[in-house]
């Protein structure tokens, strides 16, 4: 089980918001390659970046901050960004900054033929986030709800050739409410790509919950909240869960 470290940018900024309101920000750091070092002196194998103004102006806003924290990982791990990509252009941008994934949100529910060709242009590099309030997409930092079918978007965006499919459950992001582990399985059980669940995380309960559905496809958890206010120690949590999957039959 891989734990991610979320790092959301605002205004050149490390972050975090409750619920996907830009107005209900919390300031953790004003130096985001500072927070990439400390995630990864911590333990992280994945940063999780989110370009927050990128994601409601439609593009990358946060270029300099994203730039600082490429420079500081180098190629220690990889690095996966979200927010304001639309385009084929930005997306090739991205990669040749050193980006190792892009992950698309908006711009795959509204124009499914732009993931489409990003995915034959850039394989393995393209992430699709799927993020739902009661099994139904939502759009445009999360303002407007579709009337998609969770399950059914991530079927479609399976077979273009996604590497991985990132569930964030809207009602328990930054919420300390826990993981919606019912809802990431079933959408886990319904695809043969990787999910990486998104939202709630609390504490090392909700970290052992996901080692237990691992089998499933969850490959992964971001996390955000829970690390910044340290209700879950990221560098304990990380070991536990290598240690539950070492514990498991091959």
């Amino acid at each position: 089980m891989l734990l991610i470290p979320a790092i959301d940018l605002k205004d050149g900024q490390c972050v975090r918001l409750k619920q996907g309101a830009m107005e209900d920000a919390t300031v953790f750091s004003e130096d985001p390659a500072a927070m990439a070092r400390h995630w990864i002196n911590q333990g992280a194998r994945r940063l999780h970046l989110v370009d927050l103004n990128g994601a409601f102006a439609g593009k990358p806003k946060n270029a300099s901050a994203i730039a600082s924290i490429l420079k500081e990982v180098g190629d220690e791990i990889p690095v996966q960004l979200g927010g304001g990509i639309r385009d084929l252009d930005t997306i090739e941008k991205c990669l040749d900054s050193g980006l190792g994934y892009v992950i698309i949100g908006t711009a795959a529910v509204k124009n499914p033929g732009f993931l489409h060709d990003a995915c034959g242009a850039f394989p393995g590099h393209i992430i699709v986030g799927l993020d739902a309030r009661d099994g139904k997409v939502a759009v445009d930092g999360w303002s407007k709800l579709t009337g998609h079918d969770v399950i059914d978007l991530g079927k479609k965006f399976e077979d273009y050739g996604v590497e991985a499919v990132i569930y964030t459950d809207i009602g328990r992001d930054g919420m300390l409410s826990g993981v919606n582990i019912e809802a990431t399985v079933k959408l886990a059980q319904a695809l043969r790509i990787p999910v990486i669940a998104s939202g709630g995380i609390t504490d090392t309960n909700d970290i052992t919950a996901l080692c237990a559905v691992e089998g499933e496809g969850v490959m992964g958890a971001i996390t955000g909240r829970a690390i910044y206010e340290g209700t879950l120690d990221f560098k304990k949590a990380q070991a536990e869960a290598d240690r539950i999957s070492a514990k498991k039959p091959a």
